[in-house]
């Protein structure tokens, strides 16, 4: 009875010790979180709203990473194929519809241009410009998004395509010497396709999620207190 006494008030007070630690560590690994993501939004918000760069050369393709370079403003020139396009679904602030994937062939190399949004009435190509004058386009990196849309796959032999996996498009498209990345186009009010649409947002709730792990670790501590002196109490009762 005595060792009883003495190791239910350990295990209690050991337990409620270790979920204290275990809530602390969580809510100061979410703050730490928190301070990346600060960070990386900066990061973003100074590349998108920077002067356009030029495209990375084609020697610098397979150091193009998205902490890096990710919505970095850029402009290239170059001659749109607009026979090997490729329709993306995509649902935007405008609607549902497809986003108009074109190949820009530059002097170093194809890269893939969202031209930007069009709706249903407006997928046949005959419906937007297709010139195949030498243009300048300008527009945030995007970094591939390889596979297909939430519980959809790519489907190239069918034309159905739901993420812009630029791998699979170029494989599709037989289009050699392409970019791993592609380019979001600014647009031009009241124009199709419709560019200039790219979310630049970013979910930031590391801050409620430290105050719920601070406020566990709190419970938990007064949880604790309470049992044990719940337990002193019940001992001097029974003294």
């Amino acid at each position: 009875m005595t060792a009883r006494r003495v190791l239910v008030p350990a295990f209690a007070g050991g337990g409620a010790l270790l979920a204290v630690v275990a809530f602390l560590a969580l809510g100061v690994w979410q703050l730490q979180r928190r301070e990346w993501k600060h960070a990386l939004i900066a990061g973003v918000e100074a590349r998108a709203h920077a002067a356009p760069a030029a495209l990375p050369a084609r020697a610098e393709w397979p150091l193009v990473t998205a902490a890096r370079d990710a919505y970095r403003r850029v402009e290239a020139e170059g001659r749109f194929r607009h026979d090997r396009e490729v329709l993306v679904r995509a649902t935007t602030a405008l609607g549902s519809g497809y986003w108009v994937m074109t190949p820009l062939e530059t002097a170093g190399g194809t890269v893939l241009v969202n031209r930007g949004f069009v709706p249903p009435e407006r997928r046949d190509p005959a419906s937007r410009p297709a010139s195949t004058d030498p243009v300048r386009v300008t527009g945030l990196l995007r970094i591939t998004e390889p596979g297909g849309g939430f519980l959809r796959s790519n489907d190239p032999a069918a034309g159905n395509w739901y993420s812009r996996d630029v791998a699979a498009i170029a494989a599709a498209r037989d289009l050699a010497d392409a970019a791993p990345f592609f380019i979001d186009v600014e647009g031009i009010p009241g124009t199709y396709p419709a560019g200039g649409l790219t979310v630049l947002r970013f979910h930031d709730n590391h801050l409620v999620y430290a105050l719920t792990w601070f406020s566990l670790a709190f419970m938990a501590g007064a949880g604790g207190i309470i049992v044990l002196r719940h337990r002193r109490g019940g001992e001097r009762m029974a003294a």
